[in-house]
Order: C-alpha cells, then sequence, then structure tokens
C-alpha cells in the first residue's frame, strides 16, 4: 500500500486503545454516466463556489493515474506540503485499513444486557444451565400419564413459574399451560383442541392419536450446560440478548465500541439557515456522526474548526479517541491545512490518496508515539462518503472486533460509465435482482445516496448493463450491525 510501513501498520491506534482500561460497568449533472470523470473535476471539499484549482485539483489531477505508486517518504514522517506522486487502490486502501484496525489492542468490558446492543462479544457465550433447564409443556392442554381415557384431577392445574411437581399416577390428567414443568411421569401433552372433556364424568378423551413425548419440551432440547451458544466476535444483536438472558447471563463480556472524534473543517460553513453569500450548510457534521454510530462506534458531538490550522492541531493532539475524522482540507489548496498540520506534530502517512471516484484527496495517517489513526476526508458531501466507507469503516470494523462481511455482487440494470484509471463508488438502489444506478452521483451532491440503499464498485472503465459488481451495503439498509444509532 501507498506510503504503508508494517510497524505503522501494526499499531496504529495502540496508545489511545491501551488508555480504555478493562472494567466492569454492570452497575447539477442528472446523468448516470457523468462523461467517466467530467462530473469530478471538481475539486472534493464542500466549498460552494470554489474551483478544483483552489482547493481540490492540488493532490490528484482529474486524470490520475489509479495505479500503485509510491508515495513521498512512504512510512516516514509528512513533509510540509507533500504531494502525492501515486494513489492506493481502492482495494488495497480498503484492506489496509481494516487491518489496522484489527492490530489496535483493545481491553474488553463487562456491559449489563440493556448496555450491550451493538458491541461484539470478547467472550464466547456458553450455557450457564441446560435449556430449558426442565421438561415443560409447549402447548396449553392436558398433561396425561399413561393410556386413555384419563380421569381429571381437580384443581387449577399446572401453570407456568408455579405449580405442583409431584408425580402425575397413569390414567391421570391435569390442565397444563404452555411453559409450565411437567409433573415426573407424564406421558405426553394433548393440546385443547385434540381432547375433550366429559364434565359429567370427569374423564378425558383423545380425538387424535396421542404419541408418548408430544408436545414436551425435555430439558436440554436447546443445549446442555457448557455447550458454547454464541463465539467470540459475534454482534450482539435482540436475539442474542434474548438467548443470553435466558441462558443465565445478566451482563456479557464484550469490546468497547470505537470512540470517533469528528473535526469539521471549512470557513464557509453554515450551521443554520439557507446558504447565502458564498456560504454553504455544513452536510457532513449532521450525517457523519450518525453514520458511525450506526456502525457502531461511540461518537462525541462533531467540533466544527473552521480554517484554523491552530484549532485543528490542538484538536488532534489533544484527542483520545480511537479515530479521528476530518472533513475537508485534505488537498493542496491555500487553507487546506491537514498535511501541514499532520507533519508538524510528526504524523505517518499511511496512505496519501486513493484511486477512487469521487474522494481521491483521501488520507490515512498515524499520530506519533503509536497514537489514534486519523482519516482525512475530502470535504465535498459524496466525496466524504466516499472516504468514510473506504477508510473508516473498515477501521471501526476492525477495532470495534466486528466480523469480516462476505462481498456482496448483484448485476447493475444498465451500463456505468467509469473513470479511466480509477474506481468509481455509484449510488444505487436494488430492483428486484439488480441494482439501477442513481443520478445526481457528482461528489458535492448527496440527493443520489439519500435515495440509495448501497453503493456499486464500479471498476476503471466501466461496465456493460448485467454485469455483476461489488455493491456496499448501507448500514440502514440491512438487518445489521445492530446498534444505537440504527434507532435513535
Amino acid at each position: 500500500m501507498t506510503g504503508a510501513s508494517a510497524a505503522g501498520a501494526s499499531v496504529c491506534g495502540a496508545s489511545a486503545a491501551g488508555g480504555r482500561a478493562a472494567g466492569d460497568e454492570t452497575g447539477g449533472d442528472k446523468t448516470g454516466g457523468d462523461k467517466a470523470a467530467g462530473d469530478q473535476a471538481v475539486g472534493d471539499r464542500a466549498t460552494g463556489d470554489k474551483t478544483a484549482g483552489h482547493r481540490g485539483a492540488g493532490a490528484l489531477a482529474s486524470g490520475a493515474s489509479g495505479r500503485r505508486g509510491p508515495s513521498p517518504h512512504p512510512g516516514s514522517p509528512l513533509t510540509p506540503h507533500a504531494h502525492r506522486a501515486g494513489a492506493t487502490t481502492w482495494a488495497g486502501a480498503r484492506a489496509l485499513a481494516e487491518r489496522i484496525g484489527r492490530t489496535v489492542p483493545s481491553a474488553a468490558h463487562r456491559l449489563p444486557l440493556e448496555r450491550a446492543l451493538g458491541h461484539v462479544l470478547a467472550e464466547a457465550v456458553v450455557a450457564l444451565t441446560d435449556l430449558p433447564s426442565f421438561d415443560t409443556s409447549a402447548m396449553d392442554g392436558w398433561v396425561v400419564a399413561g393410556p386413555g381415557p384419563w380421569s381429571v384431577r381437580k384443581g387449577e392445574g399446572l401453570l407456568a413459574g408455579r405449580g405442583s411437581t409431584e408425580p402425575l399416577p397413569d390414567g391421570q390428567a391435569l390442565r397444563i399451560a404452555t411453559g409450565a414443568r411437567l409433573p415426573v411421569d407424564a406421558t405426553a401433552v394433548i393440546r385443547s383442541e385434540h381432547a375433550r372433556f366429559d364434565e359429567a364424568r370427569g374423564m378425558l378423551h383423545a380425538t387424535r392419536e396421542v404419541v408418548p413425548g408430544q408436545d414436551i419440551r425435555p430439558r436440554g432440547q436447546e443445549c446442555r450446560s457448557g455447550d458454547e451458544l454464541l463465539p467470540r466476535g459475534t454482534v450482539v444483536t435482540p436475539p442474542v440478548l434474548g438467548l443470553a438472558a435466558a441462558a443465565g447471563y445478566d451482563a456479557l463480556v464484550a469490546v468497547p465500541r470505537p470512540r470517533v472524534d469528528v473535526l469539521v473543517l471549512g470557513d464557509e460553513l453554515l450551521t443554520a439557515g439557507l446558504p447565502r453569500e458564498g456560504l454553504i450548510r455544513d452536510a457532513l457534521g449532521p450525517m457523519l456522526a450518525p453514520w458511525l454510530r450506526a456502525l457502531g462506534a461511540e461518537v462525541a458531538q462533531p467540533r466544527r474548526l473552521g480554517d484554523d490550522a491552530g484549532a485543528l492541531r490542538r484538536a488532534i493532539v489533544s484527542s483520545d479517541a480511537d479515530l479521528i475524522l476530518t472533513t475537508g482540507g485534505t488537498a493542496g489548496g491555500p487553507v487546506d491545512h491537514v498535511h501541514p498540520v499532520l507533519a508538524e506534530i510528526g504524523a505517518e502517512l499511511l496512505i496519501d490518496g486513493v484511486a477512487v471516484r469521487p474522494g481521491h484527496p483521501m488520507l490515512l495517517a498515524q499520530l506519533a508515539g503509536g497514537g489514534p489513526c486519523l482519516v482525512g476526508l475530502p470535504g465535498n458531501p459524496l466525496a466524504a462518503v466516499s472516504g468514510l466507507l473506504t477508510l473508516a469503516e473498515p477501521l471501526v470494523r476492525g477495532i470495534a472486533g466486528r466480523p469480516d462481511r462476505e462481498p456482496y455482487r448483484a448485476a447493475v440494470h444498465e451500463e456505468v460509465q467509469g473513470h479511466p484509471h480509477d474506481t468509481r463508488l455509484i449510488p444505487v438502489v436494488h430492483r428486484d435482482d439488480s441494482v439501477k444506478p442513481l443520478h445526481y452521483n457528482g461528489p458535492a451532491m448527496l440527493r443520489g445516496i439519500a435515495a440509495a440503499d448501497g453503493l456499486a464498485v464500479v471498476p476503471p472503465g466501466g461496465v456493460r448493463s448485467g454485469t455483476e459488481v461489488e455493491i456496499l451495503e448501507l448500514p440502514w439498509a440491512s438487518a445489521s450491525p445492530w446498534t444505537e444509532g440504527c434507532f435513535t
């Protein structure tokens, strides 16, 4: 990978994660083709009327080669105003980010069940008891012993959670509710609708053949004490919480959520009201934090720093997060401060530019002294989404201990033009057994991704209609991962 050293990849975030002590916490363009890179030529920073010459073109020209090439001073500290001589491949950048995330040390902590949703198990869940722990009735009806007909014992019968455990003599029957413990020597349970009770004689008759053991859940049917129910690395979903509770757990040992700081850069950004006088609304602050939470991260309130190099430096060096995200300022414009600030503080550049459109000026660095990783996202909104899915999402997944996702592929509904050298990420929506590319997919646009349920990974040169391509699923478009971020 461009500029990536083995050592850098193995220790990124070590000091930040080391501070997480173990603890018991139980208390524009409307066409899909876009003439290849035509709609990508504008610089990847949300600057409104600022062009690539100001903020976006300094790092990679519009037609820059997507082939791997050495970055300046690979594996070494940044030098001020260093420019990228090449870009890491999209697949290579994504793989490196996940590998780095999985090397970050993390101390497990114990969480009560009500707080464990969305975390990843640091220890396997082992059955503490047989499930069920006693023979129970699977249906409302009658529990009988021996062949029928049966005399009915008087009383309210057996209810879940209470009732007699005395033996049931042959030839007798007793009302029983679903989940109730069976008496010793019971033969079967007859469903209410399959029995006829002669009240005058106090006798019960079966209207169907009775098979010994029918509608009985025997002890240990689901598991035996000591069985592994869930392996380490399982994402805690609502059913996992239910299983853990049924197995007798009050808390689970889990990997802490990765802590992420989001630093929003740009003097041109407004936090309220309509765009005016060359100023635009900040779209990334409201978008990134919930997106990261949906990926399983714990995210502080985004901090808006403007184009202030000193404020950026102070925010980075004072962060105790596992991952720092910056938005904008990653190119070579006069107020693009990310590279100079990282050079000033002795950060190591691991990835400096990725051969992907939109979003090619993204970067990945490690702070000095084994500090946390920093992902620099371009400022244009869809370009930032590209950086998020290329670098930040794999890092978060790795740090959180989430399992690898199986690559998912689907056929495209129509021809998709590609960049001559770079991968393209195109918002798509599923239609039956294929995906349809969406319009409004320029780097500064969110209209396409807002309607999408995935992004198609289009290789250099594009693809014909019917070609299968990799699909990046969006966290709210599938059943997992389950986190509080999915519901708030």
